[in-house]
């Protein structure tokens, strides 16, 4: 710890936001840069404990004391060294992540912790701009194949790894960009694609291949795919949407949120003028109150709606940490997102009980009764709290269910556990030989720290399958269970 006094004698302190009249006014990211100076004394609030739990809080181990130390004592070049250690994407986890290291800091047992997330991202900035970063060539190659199907954040970070060691890798991706989630799930105001593509074009340098509009299972079959390649990583995430049956659910104006999210990232990479979807002078409610709802609204907003509200089955969440979720747990507290702060009403403890729709099937409106727990912990509604808000956009952002269950799975015949997700031993291989799953379509819908982890874990798997050897690291077992 350089400062033995850092966290008693500099309060946090994290970067503003741009004013929101103006950030409404355009896509870029929402904060304020954060002077060098400043960040350094947040590093120096790092107390380097002798059991740093902020490790436990991260999936992927970042060695967040170290590289809090060296941003202290202004060494940023090795800084990055002991971030990419761990972390092929620190700035999509900068950017991205919620930051459970954060809520792990010992430092937030009674103060507010260190600004890790800020740091890291920083730290990252700092080596694209030094040209610090630079493609990592491996020196022999293998001669052995893998394909990676998906190029979400397990998919890229599989590829990554196994590229570097030697291995020819294609990554597959169905949609015309590579990215996934990262491309067409995550509006621009959270993270500018032009960080997705700079890491893209390391990779491509590396030597990895990317296939866009390439539906794995249709367009080449599983017959095809085994024939040319030694191994496979199923990383295709979770992409069943949970759905809303309510009466009603057939009019016109009632999407899925990530048949709506979509559309305005192709507009920012200048594919279409306008969005298919759009939230322009409408009312919009969104049904869900996590990170997938939060893009819905801060995305409407850039689009002119009229109003949106956001509604949520569960009460109003505690304003700090209550017994129930102590220190170094994830809390799940009430949060107050950038595009919350930008306008919109917010609803707790409702339940949508109709779409209603007009003589011409298009959305007017929206039923909705507050609701609380019975005895057995179910929501039932209260009576006489039935009412009825303008809605000509309902945004069902409800979270997913697991993989899609389509033509790549079946024709593969892997199996799945018992939460419809693909199975797989402590190697990520499924029952199919040499045919691994990483990220989302193995855990569930997760956090992007999962899946870089799961994806960095994966590849040492594949690698070990094909070599015998033991030279990539792996952060964690499917069957780990970590603080978040």
């Amino acid at each position: 710890m350089g400062d033995p006094k850092g966290f008693l004698t500099t309060p946090r302190e994290a970067p503003t936001r741009r004013p929101v009249d103006l950030r409404l006014m355009d896509w870029r990211e929402v904060y304020e840069e954060f002077p060098d100076g400043k960040l350094e004394k947040q590093a120096a609030r790092c107390m380097n404990c002798g059991i740093p739990f902020c490790h436990q809080g991260c999936p992927l181990g970042n060695l967040i004391p170290d590289w809090n130390d060296l941003v202290y004592r202004k060494d940023w070049r090795e800084a990055i060294e002991r971030l990419h250690a761990t972390n092929n994407f620190p700035e999509f986890t900068g950017t991205l992540c919620p930051a459970p290291c954060e809520s792990a800091c010992v430092l937030a047992i009674n103060d507010d912790a260190v600004t890790i997330k800020q740091i890291e991202l920083q730290i990252v900035d700092h080596a694209w701009e030094e040209g610090w970063i630079a493609p990592q060539v491996p020196a022999t190659r293998t001669g052995k194949k893998v394909a990676v199907v998906g190029s979400g954040p397990a998919g890229l970070a599989a590829a990554q790894q196994l590229t570097r060691v030697g291995h020819d890798v294609v990554v597959f991706e169905r949609a015309d960009r590579i990215g996934g989630l990262l491309r067409y799930g995550i509006p621009e105001f959270k993270m500018e694609k032009s960080r997705l593509d700079r890491r893209l074009r390391q990779m491509r340098d590396e030597g990895t291949h990317f296939r866009a509009s390439v539906d794995v299972g249709t367009d080449i079959t599983v017959e095809q795919l085994r024939a040319d390649y030694d191994a496979v990583v199923l990383a295709g995430g979770a992409t069943a949407w949970r759905d809303l049956p309510a009466p009603g659910r057939e009019v016109e104006g009632v999407h899925q949120a990530m048949e709506y999210l979509p559309w305005a990232n192709h507009v920012q990479q200048g594919d279409i003028d306008a969005p298919a979807i759009s939230a322009e002078g409408k009312h919009v409610v969104i049904i869900g109150g996590g990170d997938t709802g939060a893009d819905c609204l801060g995305t409407a907003h850039r689009q002119g709606a009229a109003s949106v509200t956001q509604l949520e089955i569960m009460p109003t969440p505690p304003e700090k940490r209550t017994e129930g979720m102590p220190w170094p747990t994830y809390p799940i507290v009430y949060r107050v997102s950038s595009a919350h702060e930008e306008g919109g009403e917010r609803l707790f403890s409702v339940n949508t009980t109709e779409f209603v729709g007009d003589a011409d099937g298009k959305l007017q409106a929206l039923r909705l009764v507050e609701v609380r727990r019975d005895d057995n912990g179910r929501f039932v509604p209260v009576e006489g709290t039935e009412r009825e808000i303008p809605a000509q956009l309902v945004l069902l952002a409800m979270g997913f269910v697991g993989p899609e269950k389509g033509k790549l799975l079946s024709d593969l015949g892997v199996d799945l556990d018992e939460r419809g997700n693909v199975a797989r031993d402590d190697s990520y291989m499924t029952n199919v030989e040499g045919v691994f799953s990483a990220g989302d379509m193995g855990r569930g819908q997760s956090l992007i720290v999962w899946a870089i982890a799961e994806g960095r874990a994966a590849a040492a798997g594949v690698d070990a399958y094909l070599t015998g050897r033991d030279v990539l690291p792996r952060p964690i077992a499917p069957t780990d269970r970590q603080i978040a």
